[in-house]
């Protein structure tokens, strides 16, 4: 019997999940796949969480109905980190004389060499990974991986679709639909349990065109993605995203700025981003500094940035909506991290408003300053 392990955090389980397994039963002929949600991933320290059991409802409801898939709630009665090693040696010693897999995507195929005791999952199973869009890195992380553990990987050739649980988590924090990107069964459990959602962010809407909401969204979407390889909690990602904006659209004598006072040689375009920090502190409660900071300075970027900073700035110039002349490459560049994607965001902002004749906040030149020389 062929069997194959399907683990992670499943946080939660998407549309891209059930297609994997369904697309490695059919190229893998598999009779079983054991779906098995993790009780604490080890990798994923900082994000929105849904309970354990309520992760575990929602792949029994995903893969409901399909023949030969089962969901294993192991992990979670083990309970503490879940370790991939663990699990495996588990399903090894039920089906020691089955041929026994353990599927993976590319993503954790690039990074599988710094999980704990990678060689014990391999004495267990071998590996059957696909790809995440680009195919051509998944080929590199083959090459890669038999260089170092010499073992047989099987590619068993599907390519997913762009979805992923934190775009899933973003969009139902902020109380937007979910349809299209997870089973319905699981669309109708998030929100009548209304999971992940942070409830003090609904309001900001209100402040927003449509038209804005829909890029304040997208912020937050690009934030949260790139926030853990930055050591940002996903919390505060969303929520200096959903915040960025606020005071947009407001009149100096709106009520909600009451007490707040404008910085002097302040450009219009920049001023938002001060009313912004205020509102965020007076009207929806955010007392925490860093955040505030994210968004005080999402517009003119400043000397010194903290990373949740650097995020904010980069995912409102680069969120998916952008298209000027140069966006694609700046995006390019924060896979090789925030610091060389700001250098080059901030050179190309300054370059733009000079062309332009616009006048340049000092504290977006003093930033671009401060990190070219670090860099």
């Amino acid at each position: 019997m062929k069997v194959a392990l399907y683990g992670g955090a499943f946080n939660p389980v998407h549309s891209e999940h059930l297609n994997i397994v369904l697309a490695a039963k059919r190229a893998l002929g598999l009779d079983k796949v054991i779906v098995i949600p993790t009780n604490i991933s080890p990798h994923k320290k900082g994000v929105l969480s849904a309970r354990g059991k309520d992760r575990l409802s929602m792949c029994r409801l995903a893969f409901e109905g399909v023949n030969g898939v089962e969901v294993s709630d192991v992990e979670l009665k083990r309970g503490g980190v879940s370790y991939s090693y663990v699990t495996c040696r588990h399903f090894k010693k039920i089906y020691g004389g089955d041929e026994l897999y353990f599927i993976i995507g590319a993503d954790m195929l690039q990074t599988f060499g710094l999980w704990k005791e990678p060689d014990e999952i391999l004495k267990c199973a071998t590996l059957a990974v696909c790809a995440r869009e680009n195919t051509g890195e998944l080929t590199s992380y083959i090459k890669n991986f038999q260089k170092r553990f010499k073992k047989e990987i099987v590619n068993f050739g599907y390519v997913g679709k762009p979805v992923s649980s934190t775009r899933v988590r973003v969009l139902a924090a902020l109380g937007e639909d979910t349809a299209g990107l997870v089973p319905e069964n699981v669309r109708l459990y998030i929100r009548k349990r209304r999971l992940y959602e942070l409830t003090e962010l609904l309001g900001v809407k209100k402040y927003l065109t449509d038209e804005r909401w829909q890029h304040t969204v997208r912020v937050a979407v690009l934030a949260a993605e790139y926030g853990r390889a930055a050591g940002v909690y996903e919390i505060d990602a969303i929520t200096a995203a959903a915040l960025h904006d606020c005071a947009k659209f407001l009149s100096p004598a709106a009520e909600e700025l009451k007490g707040f006072v404008p910085p002097k040689g302040v450009p219009a375009s920049v001023m938002h981003q001060y009313g912004g920090a205020f509102v965020a502190e007076h009207i929806f409660g955010v007392k925490d500094e860093g955040v505030l900071n994210a968004i005080r300075y999402h517009t003119s970027g400043r000397e010194n940035m903290s990373n949740l900073e650097k995020l904010i700035f980069l995912a409102d110039l680069l969120e998916e909506g952008r298209d000027f002349d140069g966006v694609k490459e700046l995006r390019a560049k924060l896979n090789g991290g925030l610091d060389g994607c700001l250098c080059a965001a901030l050179e190309h902002q300054l370059n733009y408003l000079k062309l332009k004749g616009e006048p340049v906040y000092p504290l977006t030149e003093r930033a671009y300053v401060y990190i070219k020389e670090l860099l």
